[in-house]
């Protein structure tokens, strides 16, 4: 390419783009293609806010491979009918798109093959016979987790507090009979205390349990910076006490409510499941019960105090300004009393903990350790899956993940519920 200095200035800029139109940008995209599957296969930031991003494009690479590789054949042979392959260039940028299309490849197959880390620790831990724990015989007719699904199942959105996010959805079946004794899942959102979004977490869950015959309940609550510590606990508190309170009205059974969420929803999860009746957290409803029979967290967070490690400075700074909004070095206590590695207990209730190996956003060590700990005081089952090369929010999109991971806790679910009603509990 030339250009003139004695050209126009516009005419210099026309000669440039034409000279470079379809060279450069196949090999850019390419490339870009290329990183965002390898972080993907494997996350490429593993320190401080340097795991933010990679979590943010790995995530939706690694559950979405199929779509992804259909995305980039086709652009392939638009570009090839452009004629953008016959350079040195074009050639290059086909030869990382084939490496793509390999690394693709492999994020299904493993997602393909992960079916039994979610059954094998539940057939360990409760036996060969859990698979023949009671479900309601209707069965789920392609159901993918979409707004769709949403549509088909919310049957109403209810109010459960006296705060303005205080809102929830009610999912079940339209012929469900108002006079049963249908059980009940509570779905705590995530989102870093500071989004909390009851829409669309969890909807490969809800959508199979709802059409299998169980409410399912999603809500919002209080979320930072508008809202400081623990209002956050205080929400999913009431929510179970309105749940308790109000759900045979649906036709659920108050007596079946189990708990469920994932990342800062699993952390609420643990803590309300650990803290059950605890008046701290129950300002203006002491003697509501917030019991729940079984407890689903899901890459959550289950230690605040730990200020050394990988990524664990960076956290804290951020509960400080934008959660707890008080100094960790003069309210230490404040941060134990909200972490559930601290309150683990001999009567905790059932626990199916759930954790992705190549977690960017929580390590999977904070998993392994809440586990251990609560292992060595509950009498209650603690179940463990550790889904390998698993990305945090695996169960998000209808993928092979958020399928298997609905499926096992819906057999855990039925488990602890045939096991309850057989003692008579």
């Amino acid at each position: 390419m030339s250009c003139r200095a004695t050209a126009p200035e516009r005419s210099c800029a026309v000669t440039f783009r034409t000279a470079f139109r379809g060279k450069p940008r196949p090999l850019l995209g390419a490339t870009a293609e290329l990183v965002n599957a390898a972080n993907a296969v494997r996350p490429l930031g593993r320190k401080g806010y340097s795991t933010l991003p990679t979590f943010a494009f790995g995530w939706p690479t690694s559950e979405n491979a199929p779509l992804l590789f259909t995305g980039s054949v086709l652009d392939v042979l638009r570009r090839a009918l452009l004629g953008h392959y016959r350079t040195r260039t074009g050639r290059i940028s086909l030869l990382l798109k084939a490496i793509t299309w390999g690394l693709l490849g492999l994020l299904q197959r493993r997602e393909a093959e992960s079916k039994s880390y979610f059954e094998d620790p539940l057939r360990s831990a409760l036996g060969a016979d859990y698979l023949d724990a009671e479900e309601p015989e209707r069965r789920p007719r392609g159901v993918v987790g979409t707004s769709w699904t949403r549509r088909r199942y919310v049957h109403q959105t209810a109010r459960y507090g006296p705060h303005g996010p205080n809102m929830a959805d009610i999912w079940m079946r339209p012929d469900l009979p108002r006079d049963g004794k249908a059980p009940v899942l509570l779905q705590i959102p995530g989102g870093a205390w500071m989004i909390g979004m009851r829409r669309p977490q969890a909807y490969p869950m809800l959508s199979r349990l709802a059409e299998r015959g169980w409410i399912c309940v999603s809500i919002g609550y209080r979320i930072s910076p508008k809202y400081t510590w623990p209002d956050h606990i205080v929400d999913v508190k009431q929510a179970i006490a309105w749940v308790k309170a109000n759900i045979a009205d649906y036709g659920g059974d108050p007596e079946s409510v189990y708990i469920t969420g994932g990342s800062a929803g699993g952390h609420l999860t643990a803590l309300a499941a650990l803290t059950s009746n605890d008046p701290k957290w129950q300002p203006g409803f002491e003697d509501a019960d917030t019991s729940v029979a079984a407890a689903v967290p899901i890459y959550g967070r289950y230690d605040w105090y730990t200020d050394t490690g990988n990524g664990r400075p960076e956290f804290i700074k951020v509960l400080e300004r934008f959660i707890v909004k008080k100094p960790f070095a003069t309210h230490r206590q404040v941060y134990l009393d909200a972490s559930p590695l601290t309150l683990v207990h001999p009567d905790a209730p059932p626990f199916f903990i759930l954790h992705g190996t190549d977690d960017s956003v929580i390590p999977v060590r904070e998993g392994r350790e809440f586990v251990k700990a609560l292992e060595a005081v509950s009498k209650a089952p603690v179940i463990y899956a550790e889904i390998p090369h698993a990305q945090h929010a695996f169960d998000f999109f209808g993928s092979a993940h958020g399928h298997n991971t609905a499926a096992a806790v819906e057999r855990f679910l039925n488990w602890v519920r045939d096991g309850t009603r057989s003692t008579g509990s």
